[in-house]
């Protein structure tokens, strides 16, 4: 905890300063809040509005957390079978990183044409932004095991299988970590431009009633409750890895 104080106050200060500097200019410049609120007007719309906000922060942690679990196990699955299919690797690798060049806000469109206005879209906008850094972060992970130890294990008569098992799995877990950490901050991300695409409710709904309406205070609380949800998803991960090196310490 005293760790956490000695490192966290610059960044909380830094943070302080410019929510003072933010809240100044606003008033000195008498600036409308429908233009831009002051953050003190955020606050009390973030905490007067809590219970009908409720309802849309639920729905989009249920659908982010959803999405988030297909679309890293999808990922994990496609850097394992490209590994040990070296072949399928070169044929299919450069298209997985020319479909990240099609932006998200021009393809959900289409799924919607395609799949209507279910949860299956939704969940198909998710998985196309969290795969690809665990596919990527996996490979990598797989290819950097130590070359001298996998000779070894070879030459000792290992099957594939059990260098992969045995060595390269265990050594691309740091990678993959990494991978899960970029998957989480977007999956919140991709969770709330699915809802643009047509939800009852959730963040994205949220955020469209009130940019419609000139609540511009709304559209900040549902900006800081989004990146509240990136951090708390980051942090689990973070957590989660932690403890795995932990235990595989012990374990050693």
């Amino acid at each position: 905890m005293s760790t956490f104080i000695k490192k966290g106050w610059r960044p909380a200060a830094v943070l302080l300063l410019l929510l003072s500097i933010w809240e100044v200019a606003v008033r000195l410049a008498d600036i409308p809040s429908w233009l831009l609120p002051a953050p003190s007007a955020i606050g009390a719309e973030a905490i007067n509005g809590f219970s009908q906000f409720q309802a849309h922060i639920q729905s989009t942690i249920a659908l982010s957390l959803g999405g988030f679990i297909i679309g890293c196990t999808v990922g994990l699955l496609t850097a394992t079978v490209l590994h040990l299919l070296p072949k399928l690797q070169e044929a299919i690798y450069p298209l997985l990183i020319l479909s990240q060049n099609v932006p998200i806000i021009v393809l959900a469109p289409l799924l919607v044409i395609w799949f209507g206005f279910g949860l299956l879209p939704k969940v198909i906008v998710i998985t196309l932004v969290c795969f690809f850094p665990v596919t990527v972060a996996a490979l990598g992970g797989f290819r950097n095991s130590p070359p001298e130890i996998k000779h070894y294990m070879l030459m000792a008569g290992a099957t594939k299988t059990q260098v992969f098992s045995k060595l390269e799995w265990p050594n691309a877990l740091p990678a993959l970590f990494s991978g899960l950490k970029i998957s989480a901050t977007y999956s919140v991300m991709g969770a709330v431009i699915s809802e643009w695409l047509g939800a009852k409710k959730g963040i994205g709904v949220y955020m469209t009633l009130a940019s419609s309406s000139f609540r511009t205070d709304r559209v900040f609380v549902a900006i800081l409750v989004i990146m509240i949800l990136s951090l708390l998803f980051f942090g689990a991960i973070s957590a989660g890895e932690k403890w795995l090196i932990k235990w595989r310490k012990e374990a050693r």
